[in-house]
């Protein structure tokens, strides 16, 4: 029997505390509880003296350091009754079972639309509990309450705290210092707010507000697109409630992410953006100073609140119709802010993301932004997540095919975190669960979900028509009283308002919209916020001005013998100990710079001059070609913060912050997040690095809805640099290219910058004149991989000092060639110059100049034209790549070619042929096809043959 209770798994999960609270009574008084536990529980005293293990030790451990300790802080259990036997027993399970599967007989859905099932661990019955039982006093365990009840007030509470308006899910968590404040927090209530008249008042006038501006737009605006927040206008009293509680917690800065649905609502009633500008924008007018601009639903906005804690700066960000992609971008813009507040617990900043029901559950970057929560590289302390739950996806709102889960929020349950699942239509306690939500977020850090359970009154959009595939739901919309109806009776069956109290808010209401103006009395109109940044000195600058990036040889010295310096008793690897070895010679000037070196060389002078940098991706600390080492590894170490050291941030004693991540393998979010961070972060060169510059393709969202066009859509200036891994070495279709073509396919108005540099220098400048200068573009820098220990592709020091960036580089042996002679000119970018210079050289090819186009975009034509106007007499102009024609720059480049050739020159192509495949995957045919291009490129006369469309 002992072996059999040691062994089974209902230890485990959610009946640990049940058990441990049974454990604690045992520790008072052993002959108080049941002889069968009082066994197991010598048996738990025995081994802890040092007998023979048995299962589940984990479990045993943590009795066993129990008995050591004790728990003050836990609630006591005293269990005084023996005859009661079994049937004590059976009322903890109860307890227990309340907690676990009580919510799913909640009250929680305004449609009514699915029975509520019966759940046998709810009835006293499976627990041989009987009618004549309801009246015998038990001890109630862990309950937080009264210490004993009759089993029908027992009964009575636990339905009020779990089966009414708001269904928790908390069981799963297995902290017990979380699962613990989360049961004082509802049972004491019996989940049951209890607001006072006045505030009763604002709910509903909050609420009114939400409705009424739906109305409005409804029948001022017919059938234009709003993605009316009808059938969910809680979301408005319940974000007031929020912003008064955070400002009262000490929030000073609130980031809000959402999607279109209920936005526009949000923008007025919340942000307090005036409907007369919202009209406006209605009505077909626009900003002059957007290339593009943006749908009305999509728009972010700013404002300043009043709250009980002082002015709260908060922002809703802009988001495209990808709908939960804003959410890493959000976590990314809050950690920069913290960064700017050093604000390192998320105490001041706070991070709210509304979602979708349909797309919380179905869109794999909220699997990925949550999985960043808790991580040191991309925390935040926290978000609160609230779920507009509309119970119906586009057209979807067959549970069999929505999801596979039970509540589309299960996947939060990854955390550990709690999940408040409340009906929409009680306002009170859905203000009351987000109080609840705020400050577990608060005390514990953590993010939490509060799921407002809903509807959507009209279609997807006010063009859709829902009785084609939701007939029996949509019929069952129509006889629903609005939430504010039903909520105002309400108020006026408990006396707070008279009968007409609601109808004549409703008309104040929309006087106010007649006027142009919202009714939210919260909105600073002439704050200043402490941290705001002023992003006016970065707009209207080009992208070749003020672009010194040179300092003198001797800082550069100094600054690089700085960054080759090892703690002493510091054990490095013996390979890259003979990398910072060759470093300091570097750094001396006694052997030319590589790579790494470059890269870290311009980190540090970026350091030294206060700029802070900000570097993640996959292996980014070591470098995914061992080239990097930003982070030094003790071979000695006993634990990983006592292990390492990071070089870059002990440059100087007033140099800006330096942070280096090995970021969790995702793509998509992370590079979210990066985008988010350095929008609001223009001080800092903020870098995403891809493994190989294809895993890109797993954030292609990322790039094109925010890096692409954030600035023509929103105004939204940004300086990521994104660091892609690139060049043709036979590693097969996925590791070779980047694809150049896709970014150059996003290249117009000046968006941003599309650099191939082939030395180490190159790379020097870029990374510096992306800060010095006062121009903030995304930076797209396809980087190296065997180039990374070429022996040739290697600077001198003393070209760091005295130049800075073209992005047309002359051919090194330009100065022997006679510009008279030269028939062909090879124009290329990247790691090819090397090849093509070998097999010059093979050939003994003295008159045929390589030049190197470093900056694809914006396109150099003044360089590029200096380069033909020296080779005027030639007469072949070749353009050569090592991607197919159908991929590369060739594409995008070709025009700009064509554009400076003289009249008697001719443009050719050398490069693979067309191919659905970036790259052959066999080496044998990637070399023979290097090979063809390359002579190709060099062969005066000859031309790529026919290449047609396969």
């Amino acid at each position: 029997m002992m072996k059999q209770m040691l062994g089974n798994s209902y230890l485990f999960g959610a009946n640990a505390p049940f058990i441990e609270a049974l454990y604690e009574a045992y520790l008072k008084d052993p002959a108080g509880v049941e002889p069968r536990w009082r066994d197991y529980f010598d048996e738990l005293q025995r081994i802890d003296q040092g007998a023979t293990d048995v299962s589940h030790f984990d479990v045993q451990e943590r009795f066993a350091q129990l008995a050591k300790t004790g728990r003050a802080a836990a609630p006591t259990v005293v269990i005084n009754r023996p005859q009661l036997g079994e049937k004590q027993f059976a009322v903890l399970q109860l307890i227990t079972a309340y907690r676990i599967l009580g919510g799913r007989q909640a009250d929680i859905d305004p449609l009514k639309r699915r029975e509520k099932p019966y759940i046998p661990e709810l009835d006293t019955a499976y627990y041989g509990l009987t009618e004549a039982d309801r009246e015998t006093v038990f001890n109630t365990g862990t309950l937080v309450g009264p210490r004993e009840m009759k089993l029908k007030d027992l009964l009575q509470l636990l339905q009020d705290t779990y089966c009414r308006g708001i269904a928790v899910e908390y069981m799963h968590i297995t902290d017990m210092a979380q699962k613990r404040w989360v049961q004082e927090k509802l049972e004491t209530t019996r989940a049951t707010p209890s607001y006072g008249t006045e505030y009763k008042k604002h709910i509903l006038e909050r609420l009114t507000a939400g409705e009424t501006l739906e109305k409005y737009l409804h029948t001022r605006y017919v059938g234009q697109k709003r993605f009316s927040l009808e059938g969910g206008e809680t979301l408005i009293p319940q974000l007031d409630n929020l912003l008064q509680s955070a400002g009262k917690a000490g929030v000073q800065e609130l980031v809000i992410g959402m999607a279109h649905r209920g936005r526009i609502n949000v923008l007025v009633n919340t942000m307090g953006k005036m409907p007369k500008d919202l009209f406006a924008e209605f009505e077909g007018k626009h900003h002059d100073d957007l290339l593009a601009g943006d749908v009305k639903y999509h728009q972010g906005f700013s404002s300043n609140v009043m709250t009980p804690g002082g002015p709260m700066h908060v922002t809703l960000a802009f988001n495209p119709s990808h709908l939960e992609i804003v959410n890493p971008v959000v976590e990314g813009s809050v950690r920069a802010r913290q960064h700017r507040r050093s604000d390192k617990t998320g105490d001041q900043v706070l991070p709210v993301l509304i979602h979708g029901d349909a797309a919380f559950a179905g869109q794999g970057v909220n699997m990925e932004t949550f999985e960043m929560a808790q991580t040191r590289g991309y925390g935040t302390g926290g978000t609160l997540h609230l779920v507009v739950n509309n119970q119906v996806g586009f057209t979807c709102s067959d549970l069999r095919d929505a999801r596979s889960t039970l509540y589309c929020t299960d996947i939060a349950k990854m955390l550990e975190i709690p999940i408040f699942h409340v009906n929409g239509d009680d306002p009170e306690a859905v203000c009351f669960v987000t109080e609840i939500a705020l400050e577990y977020r608060m005390k514990f850090h953590k993010d939490v979900v509060v799921d407002l359970v809903c509807y959507r009154r009209l279609g997807h959009n006010e063009q859709d028509e829902p009785m084609v595939t939701q007939p029996l739901m949509y019929k069952t919309i129509a006889k629903l009283h609005t939430t504010r109806r039903l909520y105002a009776d309400r108020l006026a069956q408990e006396g707070v308002i008279r009968e007409n109290d609601g109808d004549e808010l409703v008309a104040m209401i929309r006087k106010a919209l007649d006027d142009g103006y919202h009714t939210n009395k919260t909105i600073l109109s002439n704050y200043k916020p402490p941290f705001e940044i002023d992003w006016s000195k970065y707009k209207g600058g080009k992208w070749n001005e003020h672009d010194d990036t040179r300092l003198p040889v001797e800082a550069l010295k100094s600054l690089g013998d700085r960054i080759t310096i090892v703690p002493a008793n510091f054990k490095l690897h013996p390979a890259v100990q003979r990398v910072m070895e060759s470093r300091r010679l570097m750094a001396q000037g006694k052997l030319p710079l590589d790579w790494g070196m470059a890269e870290h060389l311009a980190f540090a002078t970026l350091l030294n001059e206060g700029y802070s940098i900000r570097l993640s991706g996959q292996d980014s600390g070591r470098g995914t070609f061992f080239h990097r080492h930003a982070v030094l590894h003790d071979q000695n170490r006993e634990k990983w913060d006592q292990g390492t050291y990071v070089p870059l941030q002990h440059v100087s004693d007033k140099q800006g912050d330096f942070v280096v991540i090995d970021s969790l393998l995702s793509e998509e979010a992370v590079m979210g997040f990066e985008y988010g961070y350095s929008t609001s972060a223009p001080n800092e060169l903020v870098i995403w690095e891809g493994q190989f510059g294809d895993f890109a393709n797993g954030a292609q969202v990322v790039i094109d809805q925010f890096i692409a066009s954030g600035e023509a859509k929103w105004g939204r200036l940004c300086g990521l640099v994104l660091m892609l891994p690139h060049g043709y070495e036979g590693q097969g279709p996925e590791h070779s290219s980047a694809r150049i073509e896709r970014y150059m396919q996003l290249c117009a108005d000046y968006n941003m910058q599309v650099c191939i540099p082939a030395t180490p220098v190159q790379l020097y400048y870029l990374l510096r004149r992306q800060m010095i200068r006062p121009y903030r573009k995304p930076l797209i820098l396809f980087t190296p991989k065997s180039l990374l220990r070429h022996k040739e592709s290697v600077s001198p020091l003393e070209e760091f000092a005295t130049d800075k960036f073209k992005p047309v580089n002359e051919d090194w042996e330009s100065k022997d060639i006679n510009p008279d002679s030269v028939k062909r000119v090879v124009f290329c970018s990247g790691k090819i110059y090397y090849d093509l210079r070998a097999e010059r050289k093979a050939r003994g090819l003295k008159d045929l100049p390589i030049a190197r186009i470093a900056q694809l975009y914006p396109f150099p034509h003044e360089d590029l034209q200096a380069q033909i106007e020296r080779y005027r007499k030639a007469t072949e102009i070749v353009w050569c790549q090592e991607e197919p024609r159908n991929q590369g720059a060739w594409h995008r480049i070709q025009h700009y070619l064509q554009r400076h050739l003289l009249p008697h020159q001719k443009l050719i192509y050398a490069g693979r042929d067309s191919s659905a495949s970036p790259a052959a995957g066999y080496k044998s045919l990637h070399d023979r096809q290097q090979k063809e291009l390359v002579e190709l490129a060099l062969s005066f006369g000859v031309t790529s043959r026919a290449d047609g469309v396969r």
